[in-house]
């Protein structure tokens, strides 16, 4: 680390902070894919069946975002209900 000299506990909290990162970008990755899959069942007009199956897939992994910190709680509930506002549309069409 480049620059000046900061403390210990600095240092150590910018090391925790990388590790973090990239354990959380693993978390918002798998969320993003699992969405996009949903929203492109939907969009193929699959069977309610697989789209279910689907979202239940999204939603447990958007929640397990959630209880893992790399998302905050409000935000995993703004993102379920989009994504069921998407679904129910779709489907009773």
């Amino acid at each position: 680390m480049p620059g000046k000299k900061k403390n210990k506990s600095a240092e150590k909290r910018h090391r925790q902070s990388l590790k973090a990162r990239v354990r959380n970008k693993s978390y918002i990755t798998r969320m993003k894919n699992a969405v996009k899959k949903v929203l492109q069942a939907v969009k193929a007009g699959e069977s309610k069946e697989k789209i279910d199956e689907l979202v239940k897939q999204a939603i447990s992994v958007i929640d397990k975002a959630a209880s893992k910190g790399a998302i905050h709680k409000n935000q995993a509930a703004r993102r379920k209900s989009r994504l069921m506002k998407v679904v129910n549309s779709a489907v009773k069409v």
